[in-house]
């Protein structure tokens, strides 16, 4: 019996000590984390995921920052748009993932061997705290052009798009869906309402879950799930359509475990993992794992802009330095 545990002791020493670490860069919600690397781990317990992670704007300009020096070996949770950017300087690796063939086609880079590809869509939504608006006698929006009235002045928050990829979706949705300019007069006048921009997606949602704001402009993930903690709001997705991106992954052609890190993308593209991007998401990209879900539209599909993502990140630094000069007075200082 002794021996018994001894060789187990030591082959569970060995195996700790034989493991792989993948560092994986990611803008996931942090509650989404542990079960991610949990799942993973018991299907290659020989690979061990070391998560840096911050919003998708910051974990952006980290990931170009570090091009010449790269830390990260695969790419889990950031927007597909990042990931464009990333791939126009040469930093993603093509490999073709076992499974690749069950995503819907809009998840994927088109290539054979993509450079990258989806997880799940992830599109603007607004929430509303219903107990402080009827204090405040303020009626619920139901479409972004609701936004600019004066009865929301100081009633809104809203993520700035340099800092965050909720942000800038609704940003990039805003000058797609518009007439050529009207998307900057649009910006100008919901500008007044403004209270702050966050630095992170999700707080706008989080701050009228709380009743600091009666207004917050965020995603379907943290409005849907907080509503459905017991959170004093509703949830609205604006009449004309929401701007919207896709979760994406990819391997970094830097990588100096780029084995471990192909078994990774091989358990990203699994159906398994997006039944597990399907507790948090609506759309994901093996439709078989969808599951229906409170709080939603009807047509879901329909709620979501004909977004092009290959000019939101070609245009992503210019928009950013004109949305930065116009709004960025309103933005909290950054931790």
């Amino acid at each position: 019996m002794k021996r018994t545990l001894l060789a187990a002791s030591l082959l569970a020493a060995f195996t700790a000590q034989a493991a792989t670490d993948l560092t994986v860069y990611t803008a996931f919600e942090p509650e989404q984390l542990a079960e991610l690397k949990q799942a993973f781990e018991a299907q290659q317990p020989e690979i061990r995921i070391k998560w840096v992670r911050d919003s998708t704007g910051v974990m952006t300009a980290r990931l170009l920052a570090e091009k010449a020096n790269p830390k990260a070996d695969v790419v889990w949770g950031l927007a597909a748009t990042s990931l464009l950017q990333l791939d126009k300087q040469g930093m993603l690796a093509a490999y073709a993932p076992k499974g690749l063939d069950k995503l819907d086609s809009r998840f994927r880079d088109s290539r054979a061997e993509p450079h990258w590809v989806g997880l799940d869509a992830f599109f603007s939504a607004l929430c509303f705290n219903k107990v402080e608006a009827e204090k405040q006698g303020i009626p619920a929006p139901t479409s972004w052009a609701d936004l600019t009235k004066p009865v929301y002045r100081g009633k809104i928050v809203m993520p700035n798009p340099a800092s965050s990829g909720t942000g800038f979706l609704s940003v990039a949705g805003w000058l797609q869906t518009m007439p050529q300019g009207a998307g900057w007069q649009y910006m100008d006048a919901l500008h007044q309402n403004i209270d702050r921009y966050t630095h992170s997606g999700s707080a706008p949602c989080k701050l009228a879950a709380s009743g600091e704001t009666v207004i917050g402009i965020s995603f379907d993930f943290p409005a849907t799930s907080l509503k459905a903690k017991g959170a004093p709001i509703d949830v609205i997705f604006p009449s004309e359509g929401s701007g919207w991106d896709m979760e994406a992954a990819a391997l970094m052609s830097a990588s100096k475990q780029p084995e471990a890190a192909r078994k990774l993308l091989d358990f990203i593209v699994s159906e398994q993992a997006n039944r597990l991007y399907a507790k948090s998401f609506a759309v994901v990209a093996v439709p078989q794992a969808a599951i229906a879900r409170a709080d939603y539209p009807a047509d879901i599909q329909g709620q979501m802009i004909d977004n092009d993502f290959a000019w939101a990140a070609s245009e992503r630094d210019t928009i950013l330095k004109e949305w930065t000069q116009r709004f960025d007075g309103k933005s909290e200082a950054k931790q």
